[in-house]
């Protein structure tokens, strides 16, 4: 092939690729102006038709528009957020332990978490020679507190205090005082400290527990680890979460770790609504769960401790104990509510004002009692010497008492004693016997039967020989004659409840007859 064929079969290679281009640049140029430029029928169409769909009228409005921005409130509360530091005095050989297990733990952080903990400060590391040469001051903690008055007053936790020698309060311009512990409650884990110091930073605001709403944003400030001033922030989990404790906790899924303690919970007004005081974890550290004493429990009990250094509480006298779905159906009372009271101790408050066992107290001072934590905090915040009202269920009927409450203290106890006696049989599977007089003076009692052996029905359901029964199918009993005609009244087929006491305590126990 001459160069000129060469020549022109390229240049025919080229006119089929450029045709080939040209086809698809006006296709492309065909779809691109059908949909810029309609077709005249769609021209005539109204623009309406044209415009997106407008919103139903009925649409629910937006509810959430954006994260919250912190930074006002940690300029506005975190001056007033402190750090504590708590030493201890040891001889030689604590303190060579006391830096042994300083460098393991040390060792722990950096071989489990990558990074190791934040070396101490100067003035932190260095030990103190205690006063009459007491030994060596050595750091035995840390927590976080925050400025309640301009006197210089500081909210934090008991367990943050706890054991230490000397507390050290640092402020977020660097100055360091050495504090002194006014109070402390382990019941609520409140501590009140007072520092002597000028111009210190103003003091929080206490907010309203009761505005508070689940879901709400709130902010911790505290040093965890050490790391002072730190911010994490979170929203509200639960409100009223009860633990056991004497308080019900705020609970949060803010960032709380060791260091938090006694620091603020602070709502989106800059107000403080809690005290960061637990977390539940199974590693020791923070897993989602944090646990704050609300402000209004905290400051009740703070003022207590400001003004005479301690905490007052009130007491009746009982043991208490829940009242189950099934318990409440079988002796009338319908709703599972109320404190089911065990046990009556001797010459107290309770015993007093008439209260048995097998009682279900319903009210405490016109607040229903749902469940059976509540009244053990109402009894403690009543103040001692106050004549209280008390709604109790009795044997199928509400009776209304008045209680003097009394101020806490140790309680005593009675323990019952069996002894032998005739033998009686009926178709609960039970063997009673009567009370004798020496009994029934030693349990204060007036009626009731002692079980002497237990099979079947009753045996099932966790009855013993030595307990006492006082009642049956909501009767109460005075010896073996009158249970056995109250039970010959009621339905073979259904179960029947019986009041059962043991020892120191009374329970409901529901028996169900054979299959």
């Amino acid at each position: 092939m001459s160069v000129s064929q060469q020549s022109a079969s390229s240049t025919s290679s080229v006119v089929r690729r450029t045709l080939v281009v040209g086809a698809v640049v006006s296709a492309v140029g065909l779809v691109l102006s059908s949909s810029l430029f309609p077709h005249a029928s769609q021209a005539q169409q109204p623009a309406a038709a044209l415009a997106p769909a407008p919103a139903p009228t009925n649409a629910p409005p937006v509810l959430v528009t954006g994260l919250p921005d912190f930074t006002q409130l940690v300029e506005k509360v975190g001056p007033a957020v402190v750090s504590i530091r708590t030493t201890q005095r040891v001889g030689g050989d604590e303190a060579g332990e006391t830096d042994e297990a300083e460098a393991q733990m040390r060792e722990f952080f950096r071989r489990f978490f990558g990074t190791p903990l934040p070396e101490p400060d100067q003035r932190r590391s260095t030990p103190r020679q205690g006063p009459g040469g007491q030994g060596e001051e050595r750091p035995r903690g840390l927590g976080s507190g925050f400025i309640v008055s301009q006197d210089g007053y500081v909210l934090t936790n008991a367990h943050v205090v706890e054991g230490a020698d000397e507390v050290y309060v640092n402020l977020t311009d660097k100055r360091e005082f050495k504090a002194k512990v006014v109070g402390t409650d382990k019941r609520t884990d409140v501590a009140v400290l007072k520092i002597e110091a000028s111009k210190l930073p103003a003091p929080v605001r206490v907010g309203d527990v009761n505005r508070l709403k689940v879901g709400e944003w709130v902010m911790a400030i505290g040093t965890p680890f050490g790391l002072e001033n730190t911010v994490t922030a979170g929203i509200v989990s639960a409100k009223a979460r009860d633990t056991g404790e004497e308080i019900r906790f705020i609970q949060t899924d803010v960032a709380v770790n060791p260091g938090n303690s006694g620091g603020p919970l602070i709502n989106m007004r800059g107000e403080v609504v809690g005290i960061n005081s637990q977390i539940l974890s199974r590693s020791g550290g923070f897993m989602g769960i944090s646990l704050s004493i609300p402000i209004d429990d905290a400051m009740k009990v703070a003022d207590q401790l400001r003004t005479s250094g301690k905490v007052t509480r009130g007491r009746i006298g009982v043991s208490i104990a829940p009242v189950t779905k099934e318990v409440a159906e079988s002796i009338g009372l319908g709703k599972a509510m109320g404190a089911l009271v065990q046990g009556v101790e001797p010459g107290t408050p309770a015993d007093k004002a008439g209260l048995e066992a097998g009682d279900i107290i319903t009210q405490f001072n016109g607040t229903t009692i749902e469940n059976v934590a509540d009244l053990p905090r109402l009894v403690a915040a009543t103040k001692p010497g106050t004549t209280s009202a008390l709604k109790v269920y009795r044997r199928g009927a509400y009776k209304d008492l008045k209680v003097t409450v009394a101020e806490l203290d140790a309680p005593t106890s009675t323990a019952a004693k069996s002894a032998p006696a005739k033998l009686a049989a009926n178709a609960l599977g039970l063997s009673l016997v009567d009370l004798n007089a020496a009994q029934k003076r030693e349990l204060r009692q007036s009626g009731g039967v002692l079980v002497e052996k237990v099979q079947g029905p009753a045996a099932r359901a966790g009855l013993r020989p030595g307990d006492v029964i006082l009642s049956v199918a909501n009767v109460q009993v005075a010896d073996v004659k009158q249970f056995e005609a109250t039970l010959a009244k009621v339905d073979k087929a259904r179960p029947v409840s019986v009041l059962v006491r043991r020892g120191e305590w009374a329970q409901y126990v529901v028996i169900r007859p054979a299959p």
